[in-house]
């Protein structure tokens, strides 16, 4: 299965915003609607000195929103080496005359665009932040439309991702191994150099030459889902540059690559459960109790390993589609009556609906992948953190993974036997993150999330010297602009006025 960590999906209440076109009316070429960027503001780290000083060329991209390319080192430790791009959108602060500064935002992934986020900041930002800031969003390296990440055309990904996921039998297994390598190996040939710099510290260093361009002397940063691990693992770094973060749908960095991986399996247990509660209690088609609905999920996925659904007429939905279109819809509680058809379809003999379900998560459109979010994921994540080094250490933790997730856990598992293949090792290990003299941190968690379970939120508010926790009682993927006023106003208060509350908030 291509996805072990979540693919953002933008939770503006009524589902995935739509690409914005780069057309449009908008404001004139320049930094900050026509007003010379500032240069950089607070200490440069030594040999850096030409990144943060160069002045971007902010060209119109659309309605009130500007995009430029941004030069960054390729390699930290060489400043003077090899460089890469990334792409960033701005969306021009609406009251230019009170404007507050910056507004940084990362939607997660790893592997999400950050410029199709800021290009739908109308949806997931709420109207006085746009008045207030100016909002930027970029493509963190090996991202979209940044120096990328490559690694399979469109008919090696799709059978990647089709590939038997929780594997009964050694053929199973060695046909999952064969396709993982064939991702690794494709990413080496065509990525090799960029492959050992694509970490989240890496990107987190990017952050702080991209705060030091627009000239704010402190970082004000929106992050969900992995975009709080990015946030976070900026504020270890960074931290007297910390101005006002908030970290939501959080990840707990102290976890250990298998601790994530059952926890997350969990999560989609909890929100599967969720979901199948709600059913029963509208008396929808799937049965009059949460446990005739949820047999009736686990007979689709359980059938569909033996016996594929027709899908779109080219291709199967196997299980592992069949279980991406069953867990994406668990990200947004509007999708919930989506599931629903979806799985009576399936249990029906046609697997359409799940396929087009599974294809909105992978980011596959009717001509191909529209970005290349299945590569990236892996390229980060099997970098950031010891992952599953071998097919023996899978099959010795399976039965745990099995018993605390029997529905998902080997799915969660399997997934990351990519990692067991990958050219370029992990550089880092799981550790609390406190970042010390950093100013208050707002971490934001929903108690039935299912990709970044609640337990992690609270983990990391407590981890964090100055973490303060703001808990969202409700369904879905993160917290901002989920339906819940509660949330939402402490958020924006922190972001507009620099007040974090002064202890954990329960809405």
């Amino acid at each position: 299965m291509a996805l072990t960590a979540v693919l953002a999906v933008l939770a503006s209440g009524c589902g995935v915003a739509s690409r914005a076109q780069d057309a449009g009316d908008g404001s004139s070429s320049g930094s900050s609607g026509g007003n010379p960027t500032k240069g950089p503001a607070g200490p440069v780290p030594a040999g850096l000195d030409r990144f943060y000083e160069q002045r971007p060329d902010w060209e119109r991209c659309g309605s009130n929103q500007q995009c430029a390319t941004i030069t960054v080192p390729l390699d930290y430790s060489k400043p003077a080496g090899e460089t890469i791009e990334l792409r960033a959108r701005k969306v021009l602060a609406r009251d230019r005359g009170g404007k507050i500064g910056t507004l940084f935002i990362n939607p997660g992934g790893p592997g999400a665009s950050g410029q199709e986020f800021a290009a739908s900041a109308g949806f997931v930002l709420g109207a006085q932040l746009l008045r207030k800031f100016d909002v930027i969003g970029w493509d963190p390296r090996g991202v979209a439309q940044s120096t990328p990440v490559r690694c399979l055309d469109t008919a090696q990904l799709d059978k990647f991702i089709a590939t038997d996921g929780s594997p009964d039998d050694d053929a199973e297994i060695n046909e999952l191994n064969e396709e993982s390598k064939i991702l690794a190996n494709g990413c080496q040939q065509r990525s090799g150099e960029l492959l050992p710099h694509v970490s989240t510290k890496d990107a987190a260093r990017d952050i702080d030459v991209l705060r030091g361009i627009v000239g704010d002397s402190e970082l004000y940063y929106l992050g969900m889902s992995y975009g709080t691990y990015l946030g976070a693992t900026y504020a270890e770094l960074f931290p007297k540059n910390v101005g006002r973060l908030v970290l939501d749908g959080a990840v707990d960095p102290s976890k250990t690559s298998k601790q994530n991986n059952i926890a997350q399996a969990k999560g989609f247990d909890t929100a599967l459960d969720a979901f199948a509660e709600d059913c029963a209690q509208r008396s929808c088609r799937l049965g009059s109790s949460k446990e005739e609905v949820l047999a009736k999920v686990d007979k689709l996925i359980n059938d569909s390993d033996a016996t594929p659904l027709p899908g779109d007429g080219k291709r199967q939905v196997t299980q592992a589609l069949v279980v991406l279109g069953v867990i994406y819809p668990l990200y947004v509680k509007d999708f919930w009556p989506r599931l629903e058809d979806a799985v009576l379809d399936g249990l029906a003999g046609n697997g359409a609906r799940l396929l087009a379900l599974a294809d909105e998560y992978t980011d596959r459109e009717p001509s191909g992948y529209a970005s290349n979010s299945n590569e990236a994921i892996y390229a980060v994540n099997c970098l950031d953190r010891p992952d599953i080094t071998s097919i023996a250490q899978a099959k010795a933790e399976e039965p745990e993974y099995k018993a605390e997730s029997p529905r998902f856990g080997s799915f969660l598992l399997w997934g990351s036997l990519a990692c067991a293949n990958w050219p370029a090792k992990a550089k880092d290990k799981p550790h609390p993150i406190k970042a010390a003299g950093a100013k208050p941190i707002v971490v934001v968690g929903t108690t039935r999330d299912p990709a970044t379970p609640y337990e992690w939120a609270v983990g990391l508010a407590s981890q964090l010297d100055s973490g303060v926790l703001i808990t969202r009682d409700g369904d879905g993927h993160t917290g901002y602009k989920a339906g819940n006023a509660c949330v939402d106003n402490a958020v924006e208060s922190y972001l507009l006025q620099g007040t974090a509350p002064t202890a954990d908030i329960k809405c």
